[in-house]
């Protein structure tokens, strides 16, 4: 049977007999990340027949089958792709409504306080903020960590990795106001129309600051000026066509041995005249309140000719925001979008290589819900998340099967699985960026529009690039970001951030049990997917630290915690 390529790339010592794993001491601080670290490092070094009759002739009726009951395991790998990390309270959930009845209740939950309220009613609206992004941080690790609407979360992070802005980079005051406020277009649209999303990102004022059309002004023939072409360069490559031309089923279109291009110079150049004159609705600065409110159109500043892209002509003399309006229709129209936007999301939720046959099958629904729907979000999450190859277990085992953990969503997984709070509402774990010292990655803080990862990147010179595969987040996992990733994790179990601290007391009554303490840890962080092999070998390290005195139970808790998150099977997710 063939190994996983994404687990496959293992340093001389396989990470099933890992180097010093059975110490006869308790591990101390220092060589329990050492060990973490080097097992962290083994993923990612080198890269039927009809009814009956009765005796008088009529149909025997058949019974319907009777649902499998869903285990355990299951429902957490379910909340492996739907959340931003399983509890106890949501397992239970999925076996108790199934994954279809989950997916509906999830639809049903309301909106979470928006990052903007939470914002005011927390006070961060004062003048001192006014030039910093103080806020920002503990609103996005809050709701992610601690709203119940996970699939909306879940959905709303992945849609900030395709549509990205940075904070940081905003040329604004009120950053965080600014930035919160596109974060809650995404999550509020997460569940709606991907046509209305489209609209609402183009409108935002983060996105256009970020992206430079803010103000955008027509071209001026004395001067030469010419309108800014970045948003409509980036609205077509990265968030809804690509570079080029798809069949439905995602693959490229070629043309003499060549893929065919979506666009060229000309389409970018002419839809970029129609993203002119969009500004803020008001002057004031003194409060973020303008930041909330879509952009408005300043009529002198819009370019009144026709313009022409993708085959489609806005005629001249069309008013600034119908353009804009006629322009997005267009480019939803276009073929490549249902294909182009469903890979990405199977991606962000399920597999970094799914098949064509996948795509085909979301892409068939994005494009027609059933009823003549468009872009339905709601169907394709739907689609996504019941579809043969993300529910069926034992596609686990093929090469081309799953994903590298994101670090962020480790720490989320870690944070949800131990209830872990922030009593003041501090939210303290702040800017996670450094690839050095913490993730390598911090939601909200990608420095270009590229994401921190490129969904088509691949490790060079590994067995998933000689296998034509690609893996993402292997563009920010090294070395030194796997070290770095240990020695964080490590402080975080153990002490958390300020306040922002994990609830043992559940799993502590396991720390006598190294089995079933190892089981918990599986099913909670690993959705169920720890290897035997890997399950011995982390027994092996807590039976070796003592369950007495004050700290026994706690270093054992905590050192089945960390080997686990440190684990092949557990930052490979399949």
């Amino acid at each position: 049977m063939a190994e996983p390529i994404l687990d496959s790339l293992e340093p001389e010592t396989s990470p099933a007999e890992p180097r010093a794993m059975m110490p006869p001491t308790p591990l101390s601080g220092a060589s329990l990340s050492t060990l973490a670290a080097s097992l962290a490092l083994a993923a990612c070094s080198g890269g039927g027949g009809g009814a009956g009759t009765t005796a008088g002739g009529s149909p025997t009726p058949t019974p319907s089958p009777t649902p499998a009951p869903i285990g355990a395991a299951a429902a957490s790998r379910l909340l492996g792709q739907a959340t931003m990390g399983a509890t106890k309270a949501e397992i239970a959930s999925v076996q108790s409504l199934g994954f279809n009845g989950w997916i509906t209740a999830q639809f049903a939950q309301p909106r979470a306080t928006s990052h903007w309220d939470w914002l005011v009613a927390n006070g961060y609206n004062v003048a001192a903020n006014i030039n910093n992004t103080t806020g920002f941080d503990p609103t996005i690790w809050r709701q992610m960590i601690a709203e119940p609407d996970q699939l909306r979360q879940r959905v709303g992070i992945a849609l900030s990795e395709m549509m990205v802005i940075g904070v940081d980079g905003l040329v604004l005051n009120w950053k965080q106001f600014a930035g919160a406020a596109y974060f809650d277009v995404l999550l509020d649209n997460a569940f709606g129309n991907f046509r209305t999303l489209m609209g609402a990102i183009t409108t935002n004022a983060a996105m256009a600051s970020f992206l430079t059309f803010l103000g955008n002004k027509k071209g001026n023939t004395t001067t030469g000026a010419q309108p800014d072409e970045n948003y409509a360069r980036e609205l077509m490559q990265l968030f809804t066509l690509g570079l080029y031309q798809l069949n439905a089923d995602g693959t490229v279109k070629m043309s003499g041995g060549k893929p065919l291009e979506t666009y060229g110079p000309a389409d970018v150049s002419g839809l970029a005249r129609v993203f002119t004159g969009l500004n803020l609705a008001s002057a004031v600065s003194t409060t973020p309140d303008r930041y909330r409110v879509p952009l408005i159109m300043t009529a002198s500043q819009h370019e009144s000719g026709a313009s022409s892209f993708l085959g489609t002509t806005i005629p001249a003399g069309t008013e600034g925001m119908a353009a804009v309006n006629l322009a997005l229709d267009a480019i939803f129209a276009h073929s490549n979008v249902p294909p182009f936007v469903s890979k990405q999301l199977i991606q962000k939720m399920v597999t970094s290589n799914p098949s064509a046959a996948y795509i085909g099958r979301v892409s068939a629904v994005f494009a027609n819900e059933g009823s003549g729907v468009r872009g339905d979000m709601k169907a394709v999450l739907r689609a996504i998340l019941t579809d043969a190859e993300a529910r069926d277990v034992t596609v686990v085992t093929a090469s081309n099967s799953g994903k590298l953990r994101e670090p962020v969503h480790r720490l989320t997984g870690w944070a949800r699985a131990f209830a872990a709070t922030s009593p003041s509402n501090a939210w303290t774990i702040g800017d996670t960026t450094s690839s050095s010292t913490r993730l390598g990655q911090s939601i909200g803080h990608s420095a270009t529009v590229f994401n921190f990862f490129r969904p088509g990147y691949t490790p060079a010179n590994t067995a998933i690039s000689t296998a034509g595969l690609v893996a993402p987040e292997f563009q920010i996992t090294n070395e030194l970001s796997v070290v770095a990733y240990i020695n964080y994790l490590q402080a975080l179990i153990a002490n958390g951030a300020g306040d922002f601290k994990a609830d043992y007391s559940t799993i502590l009554t396991l720390a006598g049990d190294s089995q079933a303490l190892i089981d918990e840890v599986n099913l909670m962080l690993a959705n169920g997917q720890l290897s035997a092999a890997t399950i011995t070998a982390i027994k092996g390290a807590v039976d070796s630290i003592s369950n007495t005195g004050a700290t026994g139970p706690s270093n054992r808790v905590m050192t089945a915690i960390l080997l686990a998150m440190a684990s092949p099977d557990y930052l490979t997710f399949r």
